[in-house]
């Protein structure tokens, strides 16, 4: 879709869906991908699209996660990614999507 990345990390998988959901809303930005660690107490989102949407959706973020109380730990704008960084984000998509589809029981 997109030539940037932008990627915030908050507390919880509540206030993940929070902050896309505004960030989703504030511009024209999709869902790239996203990691939990530390059993899901710090979540990454990584979205994608042009650079001044990712950079409005990014401030979009750590205004909502201000404003409901989020735990928001870092955010961040990559313009132009390199091949590697693009790479390990399709990589974390990959994954992701490996779990949405787990093979036919049987196979």
């Amino acid at each position: 879709m997109g030539t940037s990345y932008g990627l915030i990390e908050v507390s919880g998988i509540v206030a993940a869906i929070d902050c896309l959901d505004a960030m989703c809303k504030a511009a024209d930005v999709e869902l790239a991908t996203w990691e939990r660690k530390l059993g899901g107490r710090l979540v990454t989102v990584i979205v994608e699209g042009k650079v001044t949407d990712v950079k409005a959706a990014v401030e979009a973020a750590v205004s909502i996660a201000k404003v409901n109380g989020h735990i928001f730990a870092a955010g961040g704008v990559i313009a132009a990614p390199c091949g590697e960084t693009r790479r390990m984000v399709n990589l974390s998509a990959q994954r992701l999507a490996g779990k949405k589809n787990p093979p036919a029981s049987g196979s």
